[in-house]
């Protein structure tokens, strides 16, 4: 055992050439989707591994093994690799999936099973930060591990030219499903030795489907809060999918994939109607550095930002716009009237900031925090909160716009077409028209739908002159509601303006004879996941010499609470009323008993003036031998 320590292990870097490597110097480059067909190389087969990084770690204690394949349960090692034989390397086959690796010599100073993701024939063409020439694809990852101006998450390794592009971002972080482009020479690699900011995290469900292979299994877990937590926690990998309980009982399956990482796999995903994955969507790590005259709030998000962060009360005046980035700030000056800093106490400051995804609205996606700095107990802390109440006035203001022929409304609802009037950022709500007149032979399309701000008249369009959709994670298509085009929905999560909780929806309707045809949309979901959808935003061609219609404008309002509604706990905080492991301030005790003690005086009043008043009353109604009576 001491002698296999020191010896020199030789790793192949590339086809060409071996590269003596000290043991610690070895690691593993990986490749999805990807299986090696040499069966006069295999070492051994250990069916029942239920992780990848179980695998690798087989294959890295035996100085014989050089690759291995992985499927969920199954780990096979062979004496060669890529590197010996590339013919034996090809994409595996249709309904699974394979996970291969091999192993590289590396100085890095990373402990995960691996170190890079390959995707061959594939770049990543924008966020670009540099530029180096190198030899092998083996010397453009150390380039990338060795960066200390910026992260590197991945780089693209030209094999023509050795041109390597390193870049700080990389599939997850753009987040989309669009984010890799084909080029023949070129391999994209992503780091798996990179750090995420891991608080604050959301998870979206995809119902109906888990991953086909995974990187990790883990039994006898008793919720899935904890499968989740396994997620975030995990120590190998990157963690952006779960699934719990969809292939047997306390069943927590794990893996570092995501719709963005699996667009080179035919068919990633089992179909099962009962199971759920859970994605992850975005995180945020948030610290406040508390200075002489300000606080800073700094933000960092693993997924690239576009939007604003804004003091919660002054959204136009105290703001930070962000444009593709992962870290981001916001200076509250403590005397700044823009930014409408309290200070609670001496010495301690608090405001509400939004970090708000969208330009102009405000979305389930948004988070809101409370960030305080209290420099009499020498120390800084940080509050969040994502609290989703209805609060307001209940009546919304609503106003509707008629034609005559036909009668067409438009009403705000929810998923079942129930009328709704007040609602929370994040709730399920639907804009339904509707011909009121049954027997009309129209049928109607929809175009041109704006929301507009109740206050600053600011506007979005959500539905374009074709009648698509402009952004679907916003509102999605229109939809016939009933088989003859008569009443039409487009779904959305209802959103608000910074400025104001009232939202204007106003829309172009136009009725066609004798159908409406539905315009064919490309949309983009929030995972970058494209698809074809019908909307009805387009009218039939008119027939020759038919009566031309005209666009109805229809006009509806809808009242949204903030969400961002912290609790009375943090109020109670931000007003100094109470303080971590110690007592009231003394001038606080001092009001609180002036009170107590003038309502005490107050009540004792009272009961006595009554109490004079009844004896007065029973002297002057009351029989003597009634008093007597009561005297027993």
């Amino acid at each position: 055992m001491m002698i296999a320590l020191v010896l020199v292990v030789a790793v192949l870097a590339g086809p060409a050439a071996a590269r003596e490597c000290r043991p610690e110097d070895v690691h593993f480059e990986m490749m999805t989707g990807y299986v090696y067909s040499a069966p006069g190389e295999i070492m051994a087969t250990s069916p029942g591994v239920l992780r990848l990084g179980e695998c690798v770690e087989q294959c890295r204690h035996n100085a014989s093994c050089h690759a291995v394949n992985f499927e969920t349960g199954l780990c096979v090692l062979f004496a060669g690799s890529y590197a010996d034989q590339p013919g034996a390397l090809t994409k595996s086959q249709f309904p699974v999936f394979t996970i291969f690796a091999q192993k590289t010599c590396i100085r890095a100073s990373c402990s995960r099973p691996w170190v890079f993701e390959v995707v061959r024939g594939n770049e990543l063409r924008t966020y670009i930060r540099r530029r180096r020439r190198v030899g092998t694809r083996r010397e453009c990852m150390e380039l990338c591990l060795q960066e200390h101006e910026f992260t590197c998450r991945s780089a693209n390794f030209n094999h023509e030219t050795g041109d390597c592009a390193m870049s700080d971002m990389d599939r997850f972080t753009v987040s989309g499903l669009n984010s890799l482009s084909p080029e023949e020479h070129i391999d994209y690699i992503e780091s798996n030795c990179v750090s995420d900011p891991l608080k604050m995290c959301d998870f979206t469900q995809l119902a109906g489907r888990i991953l086909k292979t995974v990187d990790s299994i883990y039994q006898d877990v008793s919720s899935v809060d904890q499968c989740r937590q396994l997620c975030l926690q995990s120590t190998e990998f990157r963690c952006h999918t779960f699934d719990f309980g969809d292939t047997g009982p306390g069943v927590c399956r794990l893996s570092h994939h995501a719709a963005p990482s699996l667009q080179h796999i035919e068919e990633p995903y089992l179909e099962l109607e009962a199971a759920t994955t859970h994605q992850l969507t975005a995180c945020y790590n948030v610290t406040v550095d508390c200075r002489a005259s300000d606080m800073v709030a700094r933000i960092r998000t693993n997924k690239v930002f576009n939007g604003k962060v804004y003091a919660k009360n002054r959204p136009n005046s105290c703001v930070a716009d962000v444009v593709n980035d992962l870290e981001f700030d916001l200076r509250l000056g403590y005397h700044d009237l823009n930014c409408d800093v309290k200070q609670d106490a001496l010495g301690r400051f608090s405001t509400d900031i939004i970090i708000q995804h969208h330009d102009q609205i405000v979305t389930s996606q948004d988070v809101g925090l409370s960030v305080r700095c209290s420099y009499n107990l020498q120390n800084r802390s940080v509050g969040h909160g994502m609290e989703l109440q209805v609060s307001g006035d209940p009546d919304g203001s609503e106003e509707n716009a008629f034609v005559l022929s036909p009668t067409v409304t438009m009403r705000i609802t929810d998923r079942q077409g129930h009328d709704i009037h007040t609602a929370q950022v994040g709730d399920a709500l639907s804009l339904r028209f509707n011909i009121l007149d049954e027997d009309t032979p129209y049928q109607i399309f929809v175009r041109e739908l704006v929301a507009l701000d109740g206050v600053d008249s600011s506007e979005i369009l959500l539905i374009d002159s074709l009648g698509c959709p402009t952004d679907p994670t916003i509102m999605g298509p229109i939809t016939s509601v009933d088989d003859v085009a008569r009443s039409l929905q487009a779904p959305f999560d209802a959103f608000k303006f910074p400025t104001s909780d009232v939202v204007q929806f106003k829309a172009l309707v136009t009725p066609c004879l004798p159908s409406c045809e539905p315009v064919s949309c490309d949309v983009e979901d929030y995972y970058g996941i494209e698809r074809r959808v019908d909307s009805y935003g387009k009218r039939k061609r008119r027939e020759v010499g038919s009566k031309k219609d005209e666009d109805m404008l229809l006009v509806q309002s809808i009242r949204i609470a903030d969400k961002f509604q912290f609790s009375k706990e943090d109020e109670a905080n931000r007003a100094g009323l109470t303080e971590k492991g110690g007592e009231q301030p003394f001038c606080m005790n001092i009001l609180g008993l002036a009170a107590a003690a003038t309502i005490f005086l107050c009540t004792q009043v009272l009961l006595v003036m009554v109490c004079l008043w009844q004896r007065k009353w029973r002297s002057e109604s009351t029989p003597p031998y009634h008093i007597y009576r009561r005297g027993f």
